[in-house]
């Protein structure tokens, strides 16, 4: 399904519109552990739409969002473009383009397990102001705990590939933040999206997991999905749950 910078193109109008945002929570606890202020310029890393990007601005920081997939970074310029402390950036994790010490946090939502950890690093740490933060957050579906949510979670387990969940995740936190080398603190916040039937559609094919629409193995794929909506949906919508995980940490 493409390398990892390829890999969402075709699926950013659905990825901004159907992707869950992340909750304030996020920022309280960032607030909380790591010192986050309004004054704080941030940059997104891996920025895709601009749904986290969207969070600091709506906390009054000045915000890089930093993508290096044009399609992506498009949809995020047309709908962050309005803000005034927003700047799009075409650039990556390991080449980010931004000047030394010029920014307080660096943040990577729902995309750090697709960096390169060691030069990734590396930049950051050329990126951070002395003293700087980083924070990795991510969006995990949670798989179990009522019938709706197993059901599209053996519909992915046909019909997608294996992400390796948390375990993936903790893999990839403890390689950025291990050997001793940086102090972090963690969070498990809850979240949930509920959808109609064209947003649940629109939230399976943003995810590059899956079949896209006009690829082999979509059409029984989507028969699948409004057949689980149809047995599942409550007032015209299904509710899909989230745990909200938040690792933020300061460079030793």
């Amino acid at each position: 399904m493409g390398e990892p910078r390829q890999r969402f193109s075709g699926r950013a109008e659905n990825y901004a519109r159907y992707r869950p945002g992340y909750p304030p929570g996020v920022l309280s606890f960032l607030e909380e552990e790591c010192g986050l202020m309004d004054r704080w310029t941030v940059a997104d890393v891996g920025a895709g739409t601009g749904i986290l990007s969207g969070l600091f601005l709506s906390n009054g920081n000045r915000v890089f969002g930093v993508e290096p997939n044009a399609e992506m970074r498009g949809v995020a310029e047309r709908l962050l473009g309005g803000h005034e402390r927003f700047e799009s950036v075409a650039g990556s994790a390991e080449a980010t383009t931004l000047g030394n010490e010029s920014v307080d946090l660096i943040a990577a939502g729902q995309v750090f397990h697709w960096f390169d950890p060691v030069a990734s690093r590396a930049e950051f740490l050329r990126v951070l102001k002395p003293g700087g933060r980083v924070a990795l957050v991510w969006n995990v579906r949670r798989g179990s705990g009522t019938p709706f949510l197993e059901a599209y979670e053996a519909l992915l387990a046909e019909h997608g590939t294996d992400d390796g969940g948390r375990a993936r995740i903790e893999g990839t936190v403890d390689a950025f933040f291990g050997a001793g080398r940086y102090y972090y603190a963690e969070a498990n916040l809850p979240n949930s999206q509920r959808l109609d039937l064209r947003g649940f559609k629109g939230r399976l094919l943003s995810s590059s997991r899956v079949p896209a629409e006009d690829e082999p193995g979509s059409a029984a794929m989507l028969r699948d999905l409004k057949r689980i909506f149809r047995a599942h949906e409550s007032g015209g919508e299904v509710t899909i749950e989230y745990d909200t995980l938040v690792y933020c940490g300061r460079p030793r």
